[in-house]
């Protein structure tokens, strides 16, 4: 593989694993409210 393309590669790796652990963070800090989510499920159509 040539140089370009292994950098490519790590920036790849980087942004989605990344992005992952910003998201995992983000949960931790702002937890979803259970109390927000619906009580009885939707209806099929």
């Amino acid at each position: 593989m040539t140089p370009i393309a292994i950098t490519m590669m790590i920036v790849a790796i980087l942004t989605v694993w990344g992005g992952l652990a910003l998201a995992l963070l983000n949960l931790q800090r702002h937890p979803e409210d259970e109390g927000a989510l619906p009580e009885e499920p939707a209806r099929e159509l």
